[in-house]
This record gives C-alpha cells, structure tokens and sequence, in this order.
C-alpha cells in the first residue's frame, strides 16, 4: 500500500465517523440541492444541452493542438504574451520570472484551481512575494491555512460560526459578528490589496480560440477586480479549458452556473482579450497566459481517458457523491477531489500512487447522472481500476482473491456449496485486509439458482 493511500484511509475513517462535519456538508449540500432545478428550468431540453455541450468540448478536445495555435495568433495580436508551460516547476519558474521583472512585493489572486495545483501561493511566499486570495472562500482557507475543500464552494465544510471564530482569531473582529458583517471586515482588508498589488493572477474557466481571450465567471467581481487593477495580470489556464468559439458561451456560461451553484447565471462574467489597447481606460499594461499541460496530454493521448478533459468545473459530481459527502474533500489529499479528481489524478499524476482514488467510489453512477457534460465518469473509473491492474499495481492477494471468485462466478456447483454461514465464515475470516475498512460480507442463506430450483421444481 502506498503511503498516499495509507492517508487516504487514515483521513476518510476519520471523518466518516464525525457527524458534526457531515452535518455541515450535508446542509450546505442540500442548499445547493434545492436550487438546482430551478436553475434548470431555463433549460427547455437540459439533457439536450448537455449533449450539445458535450460534442463542443469533443471537438475541442479533437482539435486540441489547434485551437491552441488559433488562440496564440489571436491573443498575441492584441499584445498578450502567451507561455507555455509543460509542468509545475516551468509554470512557476515563469510566474517568478515575470514577478522579479515587475518588481513585485504583492500579489492578488482570485479564485484558480489550477494555481492550487502548482501550489503557486507557496512558491511565491518562498520567494518573498505576499500572495493574497482575493475570493472569500479561498480567503478564509488562507487565514485557516487549508486547501480548498471543494472546486466551487472553498470553505463548504466550515459554518459561519467557524468563519466567525476564525476572523476572531486571525483579524481580531468580534465573535457575534454576522456573515455581512465579516464579509465587509475582509472586503476592507482585500480592496486595498487591489490598488497595491504590481501582479494579478487569475484562472479561466474557458480559453476562446477563435477571438484569442479567456472567459472568467464569478460572484463577488474579484476576478475582475485582480486582472484590471494591477499592471500586470497573469492567468494560468490548464489546456483542456478549450472552446472554439465566443458563441459557445451562450451554451457553457448558463450550465455552468446552474450545475455549479443552481444559478440561471452568474453575477459577473469577463472576456479578456488582451492587455489595455489604445483608447482604453483601464485594464493592465502587460497580459500573460500560460498555458497549462502538467500530465493533460497523458490523458489526451489515452482514447478511453480522454474524455474526462471535457470536465467544466462545475462540481456538481463532488455534490452527487456518497463517498465524498461522507468523506469531504481533504481526505482526497489531492486538487481535485470527488468522482472528476479520482478520475483524473491517476492520469495526471501518478497511477501508482493515486489508483486507490478510482476504487473510493460506490459505482452508483450518481456522478455520470449530475454531470453538466456528461462524462462517463464511473465507466472511466472502471477503466482506471482496468489499467491498474494493467500495470501490475494489483497485489498477488488481491489477484488470487479476484481468481477465486471467477471462478466460483463461472460454476453454478462452486456457488451453491454450503450456506450463507459457511460462506460468511470463509469470506470474512479469509480476507482481513477487505474487511478491516468495511462491514462483513453477508451472503444469503440460499443462491438465487437454490431458490428458483425449490420454487419451481415438479
């Protein structure tokens, strides 16, 4: 067992057996739960939709190499600056590089995914370079120094007397403060980060080739506010964040709002095209976007993996999982948590460390059912499970257990020797290591074939 697995155990027994926690996710969850199908309803065919975006981001995906191409001719004519980065250790090496031209002693960054995956906040503080969250979820995690919890909703784990007693702790505010009251406490601290900052960082949720920007939808405007106040902006978007064509946003824009937080649409939505041209009032003098391949082309070239890079972002898998509601999402260990991340951080990273991820999961196929794209996500669990075994990453144990119930699978004689207790026995007792994460095998008293042939026989 690898150690990253032996964490994952570790962790998710801990927080399966905390109610307080799941009572949180599950309110918070069931808020989301109730909003979604009004969101919905501006759908006249949602399953339609859902088709449709999903060829969109086949044929993006296709025709990855180029739609990049078109998105650099056409960004760079407007005097952006693309870069592209194969890893972690290229992509920060460049933002460093770009920081140490400008002179930078802060930094602000909105809400990015991808920028939790190099682990940026930690590399630029390394170096001297004061890096803010400027998204209110992402910020308390700051102050709490915690990864996000969630892809969408950061803090989902925490109430807002946990908020409160936070701020109390790190900001000094009051512990009766209400929600508004906080959320003014850390817009006071962050709008004057925005005005001192030299470098803005943001993500992209999606990357427009055939005008060459990046789309960003948000709530708060702090996106907007990081990527138009400093003079540098800097946004690091993974590869597969590709569509082809402004158009498309008519399509994505809406779904993802409504599968990540149940709205018909999100308040703000920005496409930059470009650093300030001639004429413009405002916006930064320099734009950089670096172009994020960190083990995407890994997926890309496997036909079967392939289409977990459609993924949209929008969590609403993480909301729909049992393991994930029981677990959350620090147990995962890793970026990207729930039923996408156990999909792809096998790919992305390492199958010999991450494949326990693609075996935490029911295979209710829950997460298939909620996806905005849909993703065979359960399918590419299997097929993750597949290619695991492929690589001789399966103990001998566990092939020999798989063997033996083949073949008691395979004949009809095997299956109907001795009763559910005897089964019960042997199962139970033989295989220890299954059983210490979960509850007993309990087989029935009589095979279904034992029970059609009493019923039927003449």
């Amino acid at each position: 067992m690898s150690e990253t697995s032996s964490t994952f155990i570790a962790k998710s027994k801990i927080k399966a057996a905390d109610l307080e926690h799941r009572r949180k996710i599950n309110f918070n969850i069931g808020r989301y739960n109730a909003v979604v199908p009004k969101g919905k309803e501006q759908f006249a065919d949602v399953h339609l939709v859902r088709e449709r975006a999903k060829n969109i981001k086949w044929r993006a995906i296709e025709t990855l190499d180029q739609q990049l191409e078109e998105f650099e001719m056409n960004f760079t004519k407007r005097g952006g600056k693309v870069i592209w980065a194969e890893n972690t250790e290229q992509a920060i090496e460049e933002i460093l590089k770009i920081c140490k031209e400008k002179n930078c002693k802060t930094l602000v960054k909105s809400k990015s995914m991808v920028t939790e995956e190099i682990h940026l906040n930690k590399a630029l503080q390394a170096n001297g370079i004061d890096s803010v969250e400027t998204d209110l979820g992402e910020y308390i995690q700051q102050l709490d120094d915690e990864p996000p919890y969630h892809i969408v909703t950061p803090a989902m784990h925490k109430s807002k007397e946990d908020v409160a007693k936070l701020f109390n702790q790190k900001l000094g505010t009051p512990l009766n403060y209400t929600p508004q009251q906080l959320t003014l406490k850390a817009r006071e601290i962050l709008r004057e980060k925005y005005v001192t900052a030299e470098v803005g960082v943001t993500g992209a949720n999606f990357i427009i080739s055939d005008i060459g920007g990046i789309a960003v939808t948000e709530n708060e405007g702090n996106a907007r506010l990081s990527c138009a106040f400093p003079k540098t902006h800097i946004a690091i978007v993974g590869i597969e964040k590709m569509i082809p064509s402004i158009t498309d946003l008519g399509l994505f824009w809406p779904l993802l709002s409504t599968f990540g937080t149940g709205q018909k649409v999100t308040v703000y939505n920005t496409i930059v095209t470009g650093p300030r041209q001639e004429g413009e009032v405002d916006g930064p003098e320099e734009m950089y976007v670096i172009l994020l391949d960190n083990g995407r082309t890994n997926i890309l070239k496997n036909p079967k993996q392939r289409e977990s890079l459609y993924c949209i972002r929008c969590g609403a898998c993480l909301n729909a999982c049992p393991v994930y509601k029981n677990i959350g999402g620090h147990a995962y260990g890793v970026t990207y948590s729930g039923p996408i991340g156990s999909v792809i951080t096998p790919n992305l990273q390492s199958m010999a460390d991450y494949k326990h991820l693609s075996y935490a999961s029911s295979l209710c196929g829950n997460c298939t059912e909620v996806c905005a794209v849909k993703i065979n996500l359960h399918e590419l669990l299997l097929e993750n499970r597949k290619e695991s075994v492929e690589e001789g990453l399966a103990p001998f144990s566990e092939k020999m257990a798989w063997k033996m119930w083949k073949i008691a699978s395979l004949k009809r004689g095997f299956m109907n020797l001795g009763n559910g207790k005897l089964k019960n026995k042997v199962v139970n007792g033989l295989f220890k290591g299954w059983k210490e994460n979960r509850s007993d095998l309990d087989f029935s008293q009589k095979t279904f074939n034992e029970m059609w042939k009493e019923r039927y026989k003449k």
